[in-house]
């Protein structure tokens, strides 16, 4: 049965538990987990009471906040410490971090003593931080220990660790020495030693460093798992792709919206109220909105040049709307090369002559263009033309110049570089262009 047909089953009144827990069985935990998405609170509860113990806590930790409370709320103490009891430590700390307080003293109450110190501990690192996303389960392994031991010793633990396929090599401080794959201990001799098969040159992660920038790690070194140590580089955790790519949507999202000129939220948008979503659009409208006074003064500074030749005002709006346009696409650009690291702060003056040079051919492309155009549609006006294809040329030039190198210049004063996106853009090439263009009509037009 697919995930359709199962919600049919379940809204159809009084399912058959058989039936039903034996389709669940079969599916994938992350299947089963979009299931409750369609369910109301009643019927949430009900399935997951048929789901079979041995796959009820991995489905848990797939499942969207607001069905995880849904469910922690109906169950009782006991229930509530087997779940969580069950779950690695990570995801333990996701689902609390999303509940509400009440929720918490009651979870946290149920789990046993040791774990509830070590999620307690990990809930103290800084949010965002390398602390806070990594788990402890991981399989350490003594130098000293041979590859016949070091197996015996996943076959006895693996069973509840993250991963098994990268095991970390510690003295007995949890100092860490290095790193050692499966892969290497299958096609190393059982007698050999753990310390002779290792790789010394191990990349880590300090419980303070950013999320981001571990993503970025991950992805340069290609990681499946990577360690955590403390300030003394005593290993304390892991960090797991999983949980990185979970990072990796985090960080996307966040910046796409600032880029929107949205304030980021962590709810879903069909998740989110409406009066949410508009606090969280309303003062990057309000500041925009305040900003176009800018614009508009302008204007009326030249109040006397558009009453002498008022068809200048028919072009306002095309050389505004491309300066806009041509510094998106720069700050598009440059925003996500830094993201991604192939930009960095020292390329500052290559990218300033980088896109000056692309707005000088974009600029010299489309005026050429627009001179065509205008002298057809103005009986032959080679001046208005010459002015508004000049204007033109020092628009896109300027504004890919300012769209490429204002997020630079926000990274260097620590500001995030998503801000300084298209809105902001936009609202800088307006300006420009305006003061541009009357300058320039004044000049050749003589008004």
């Amino acid at each position: 049965m697919n995930k359709e047909e199962i919600v049919t089953l379940v809204e159809s009144g009084s399912p058959d538990v058989a039936t039903l827990k034996s389709a669940l069985s079969d599916m994938n935990i992350a299947d089963i987990a979009e299931i409750f998405d369609e369910l109301n609170k009643e019927k949430t509860i009900q399935v997951f009471r048929i789901l079979p113990k041995s796959i009820a806590s991995d489905v848990f930790t797939y499942m969207e906040s607001d069905r995880q409370q849904v469910i922690v709320e109906a169950l009782t103490d006991t229930e509530i410490g087997e779940i969580m009891n069950t779950l690695f430590v990570d995801d333990a700390v996701d689902f609390i971090e999303e509940m509400p307080a009440n929720v918490v003293r009651r979870v946290l109450k149920n789990v046993q003593g040791e774990k509830r110190k070590t999620i307690n501990q990990i809930l103290k690192y800084p949010e965002e931080s390398a602390g806070s996303i990594m788990t402890i389960e991981y399989v350490a392994l003594r130098e000293d220990a041979t590859v016949q031991e070091a197996f015996n010793t996943i076959r006895t633990t693996g069973l509840n660790k993250e991963t098994i396929y990268t095991c970390y090599v510690i003295r007995s401080n949890r100092l860490l020495v290095g790193v050692v794959t499966a892969k290497t201990m299958m096609l190393s001799s059982p007698t050999d030693l753990i310390g002779d098969i290792m790789d010394s040159n191990v990349v880590f992660a300090r419980t303070s460093d950013d999320q981001e920038t571990i993503a970025d790690q991950f992805q340069k070194y290609d990681f499946l798992a990577m360690p955590v140590v403390d300030t003394e580089q005593l290993l304390v955790g892991i960090i797991t792709v999983d949980d990185i790519v979970d990072v990796i949507v985090e960080e996307s999202t966040e910046d796409i919206e600032k880029m929107g000129a949205l304030t980021p939220s962590d709810d879903p948008y069909m998740k989110t109220g409406v009066i949410q979503l508009s606090r969280n659009r309303f003062l990057w409208l309000l500041v925009l909105m305040l900003s176009a006074t800018i614009t508009g003064s302008i204007i009326e500074g030249f109040e006397e040049s558009l009453a002498v030749m008022p068809i200048l005002v028919a072009f306002i709006p095309m050389l505004m709307d491309t300066g806009g346009n041509s510094g998106a696409q720069a700050s598009t650009l440059i925003i996500r090369g830094m993201a991604l690291g192939d930009i960095r702060l020292r390329d500052f003056l290559r990218v300033f002559w980088k896109e000056t040079r692309v707005g000088l051919l974009c600029g010299v492309a489309l005026s050429a263009v627009n001179f065509g155009r205008i002298y057809v549609m103005n009986n032959g006006n080679i001046p208005l033309a010459l002015v508004v294809s000049l204007t033109l040329i020092c628009t896109v030039i300027v504004a890919k110049s300012v769209g490429g190198l204002l997020p630079m210049l926000a990274k260097r004063i620590g500001i995030d570089p998503a801000m300084m996106a298209a809105p902001v853009i936009t609202s800088i090439a307006d300006a420009a262009s305006l003061l541009m263009y009357f300058s320039i009509a004044r000049v050749i037009l003589s008004i």
